[in-house]
């Protein structure tokens, strides 16, 4: 009898699988529920739609089956795993066990084992706020057959007053409806209309609160109503990651956070926790528009930084509600740039309107000065600091008979008219160019020699971390794509299956870049040329083609070989450690 040959896709995938083992993953899971007797593993079943979530297929939930066929799933998953016992039956009661254990603990959980594994640092955590938009009606909010586009906006701006009441309620009655919810069992998020971050008022949607680390490593996850407030949202998360942290004997670091989180509640509340923070001040505040403007007038005091790109002026504000701060206002020239170009289309918009305004101005007549003064002034109440109007008042004779008056005719009565020129200040719509482009960012650190101003916009600057791990999960090829689950509970655990793939992306991807910093070494970008900080995407896309080929032979032997792999795919495994070797190099290989 002749040997048959079966070839399984391997890819990219024994990559996040190592990360997944490395962190325990799946082990970790299955202990929160020694008793659990279903076929695969609720852990297993995490780390399949992990999996799924990095493969980039774009598949929903209840096609993994598909997205498995012509994969090594005892390879990835454990011996006696096949493609269709990850159906979604399978999955849905994987789903259902998560939120039924809590989402944001077990995240807890894991995130400190990827801490330990990885030697993820807490010195600096960025904390933020996103929307995801879904389709359906989940708990309705209006009758399927009101929902038209003004009832839509009528929904989202009553989303916004609720979320504003919720977040001025006192501390005291949160804890009397916490206390009336069973302990431990988790709160189902409601999926209702709210602000949208992708701009789509129409859908409604669900939120999600996150922290990071520095390198953007994920170190908490809370799914939110879709018309959570960001304040109470960003303060809860801070505490709950601060108390989690302490409980496991790590020191909180630096919080960081966009202007959502600050106000004189929040900041009173963080500051007797005893947490560092470190967040931009809302241009809203008087305080921070008057401190703007003071410097914004003010030449000396500003300093620079070694590439000129940054400027900055700071300060101590000792009388705040909350307890002293230190504010820093702060001008970039790629900022300035941008104030620049937005005040120029401003005021182009601007003259036209304003000139026609004149225009109708000078066609009205008055009986005498001070009436077309006071006129104009009333035209140029709202007139802006960058637009001058010269004017003149003109008298104007009136004659009793119609037709060209006499030469020396007697006028019998006189009106006024004004005549006005408008004029741009280039000097004033600088200035307002300089104010708009500065902001302002405040901290509880005071210590100016160990927390100098330029490290603390530094910090800030990173916030970015947060934002890349929002834009990952909202990536079209991404599984956030796959949020068609019919129930809130079930988005919730998709949340978490949605942030440990996060979770593994960014662990392999620092890691990485870690070791060839350290080493000296480098990998071809997308252009071939050399580079020590290549994306994970970009080596996943690297590894397509790794295939097992399997011989079964007629005594019932088989032998295995690793397809197509090169010298790069060498240099990654081995940067990334044993385990990634043995998960690629465990079979007998083929020649490059």
């Amino acid at each position: 009898m002749a040997s048959r040959y079966v070839v399984e896709h391997l890819n990219h995938l024994g990559l996040v699988a190592e990360v997944c083992r490395e962190i325990g993953m799946a082990d970790w899971l299955d202990q929160q529920e020694p008793g659990n007797r279903q076929l695969v593993s609720v852990g297993t079943a995490t780390v399949a739609m992990v999996l799924n979530g990095l493969g980039f297929s774009n598949r929903r939930l209840y096609l993994v089956p598909q997205f498995y066929a012509d994969k090594s799933v005892e390879h990835l998953l454990g011996p006696g795993i096949l493609a269709q016992d990850l159906n979604d039956d399978c999955l849905g009661r994987t789903l259902d066990w998560l939120y039924e254990h809590d989402v944001t603990r077990l995240f807890a959980g894991l995130a400190l084992r990827a801490r330990r594994a990885f030697g993820i640092e807490v010195g600096r955590l960025h904390a933020d706020t996103t929307s995801f938009a879904v389709h359906g009606q989940y708990a309705l909010d209006l009758p399927e057959v009101v929902e038209t586009p003004d009832t839509l906006k009528a929904a989202v701006q009553s989303a916004k007053e609720r979320a504003d009441e919720a977040a001025d309620e006192a501390a005291d009655e949160a804890a009397d409806e916490a206390a009336d919810e069973d302990e431990g069992a988790p709160t189902v998020i409601e999926v209702t209309y709210g602000y949208s971050r992708d701009h789509r008022e129409d859908l409604k949607q669900w939120m999600l609160a996150l922290v990071t680390s520095g390198e953007g490593v994920p170190q908490f996850l809370q799914p939110l109503d879709g018309n959570a407030s960001d304040k109470r949202a960003l303060v809860e998360a801070v505490q709950a990651l601060t108390q989690q942290l302490r409980e496991s004997g790590e020191i909180p670091g630096v919080y960081v956070a966009d202007s959502g989180l600050y106000s004189a509640e929040t900041m009173t509340q963080l500051n007797q926790a005893g947490v560092r923070w470190v967040s931009r001040v809302p241009e809203t505040s008087t305080a921070a528009q008057g401190v703007v403007q003071e410097r914004v007038e003010a030449l000396d005091g500003w300093q620079s930084s070694a590439d000129g790109t940054r400027s900055w002026w700071s300060r101590e504000q000792p009388d705040l509600a909350q307890g002293p701060e230190r504010w820093i206002v702060v001008r970039t020239q790629e900022g300035e740039a941008r104030a620049r170009a937005t005040v120029q289309r401003q005021a182009e918009r601007d003259q036209v309107a304003w000139e026609k305004r004149l225009w109708h101005l000078g066609k009205r007549t008055f009986a005498c000065q001070p009436d077309a003064a006071a006129a104009l002034a009333t035209t140029c109440q709202r007139l802006p600091a960058w637009w001058v109007v010269q004017s003149t008042v003109v008298a104007k004779a009136g004659y009793a008979a119609r037709g060209r008056p006499r030469k020396h005719a007697t006028p019998s009565t006189q009106t006024w008219q004004i005549q006005a020129t408008l004029t741009r200040d280039a000097a004033a719509l600088e200035r307002e160019a300089l104010r708009r482009a500065a902001f302002i960012v405040g901290t509880n650190l005071l210590d100016v020699d160990g927390w100098p101003d330029e490290a603390v916009i530094a910090l800030y600057r990173e916030q970015t971390a947060v934002e890349r791990g929002f834009a990952f999960l909202k990536d079209p090829l991404f599984l956030a794509s796959s949020v068609f689950v019919k129930r809130p509970e079930r988005i919730m655990a998709l949340a978490f299956v949605m942030t440990l793939c996060l979770l593994v992306y960014q662990l392999a991807e620092g890691r990485l870049r870690h070791r060839l910093a350290q080493t000296g070494q480098t990998v071809p970008d997308q252009k071939g040329k050399p580079t020590a900080r290549p994306t994970l995407r970009w080596l996943f896309q690297c590894f397509e083609g790794i295939d097992l080929h399997h011989t079964l032979h007629s005594d019932g032997t088989h032998e295995t070989e690793v397809l197509r792999l090169t010298k790069v795919h060498r240099l990654v495994l081995h940067l990334l450690g044993p385990t990634y070797e043995k998960c690629y190099f465990a079979f007998q290989e083929t020649a490059e």
